[in-house]
């Protein structure tokens, strides 16, 4: 008798056999018993109102499969990019939405279909000190959703994250112009600023960008420019911290000035240059004082 053939049989039998269990195993897994619509629907709605999201989505999912052409299933496509947001599954949540879209361009409630793609970029917003993508991607989402729906009922939020998201980016440049400055890279530095003051004119940052910009327009020698950002700062943020530190810095300026020219003889001989030098700090704090009055 033959022994390594017969053996060669019996493995083949049970390689068959396990093969032939793992398929009906996965043909028990696709199964599914048919179930009304409005069943699968409100048990999703379940899950969803106990928190159970993950429950939640394959529920929406099974309406569209056992009914793709119901109305429910147009309203479980929408919700199930709704969990996927919620379970932080933002870009499955973002491909759901658009799905949406596509399909379903004129339907009542796309606008929120816009709202959650620009939330799930918003949740990913990153430190000021990090990459910004995900702020600008939040920003030209939120705006696409007011140019498209200007009476939207997520309009207001979409505006007050918009005011966060501008905020966010000034807060950005005012980093980078910070770490310029502490560089002594004077010119870098001030066109980061110049942009805060140029681009985000709403925001928080508006008061130190201006302080920073006389200051260092001041070390430059362009005496004319920061007299400019001198006079908005003043005029606009006479309550501010940064009016107050910028009207101490020329102060300090000056009586430093003052001090350095009355005990160095050179420097008296210089007398045309300290003047100019010192009529402009007159003029700065001039500016600072009439404000402050």
């Amino acid at each position: 008798m033959n022994i390594v053939p017969y053996f060669l049989k019996i493995i083949i039998i049970f390689i068959f056999l396990f093969i032939l269990s793992c398929s009906n195993k996965n043909n028990e897994e696709i199964e599914y018993v048919e179930r009304e619509v409005d069943d699968i629907y409100n048990s999703a709605v379940d899950f969803m109102n106990d928190g159970e999201f993950i429950s939640a989505g394959k529920e929406f999912d099974e309406v569209e499969r056992q009914h793709p052409y119901s109305i429910w299933a147009t309203r479980a496509q929408i919700m199930s990019a709704y969990v996927k947001y919620k379970v932080q599954e933002y870009d499955i949540a973002i491909g759901a939405a658009q799905r949406y879209i596509d399909l379903h361009p004129g339907a009542d409630d796309v606008d929120y279909a816009y709202y959650l793609i620009a939330l799930c970029f918003y949740e990913r917003i990153n430190d000021v000190k990090r990459d910004q993508t995900y702020t600008e991607w939040a920003l030209k989402s939120f705006k696409n959703l007011n140019n498209r729906f200007p009476n939207s009922k997520y309009s207001r939020d979409a505006n007050l994250k918009l005011d966060l998201i501008y905020d966010h980016l000034a807060g950005k440049e005012m980093d980078v112009g910070r770490t310029y400055l502490k560089l002594n890279n004077y010119i870098s530095a001030i066109n980061r600023f110049k942009k805060v003051v140029d681009s985000y004119s709403k925001t928080s940052h508006i008061p130190e960008a201006l302080a920073r910009l006389t200051e260092l327009y001041l070390y430059l020698g362009i005496y004319d420019q920061a007299k400019i950002y001198a006079s908005v700062l003043g005029h606009n943020y006479p309550q501010n911290k940064w009016y107050t530190y910028s009207y101490e810095l020329f102060n300090d300026l000056k009586r430093n000035t003052l001090s350095v020219v009355e005990e160095n003889e050179e420097f008296k001989d210089d007398k045309k240059e300290n003047d100019g030098y010192l009529n402009f700090l007159d003029e700065i704090l001039t500016i600072f004082g009439s404000e402050k009055t």
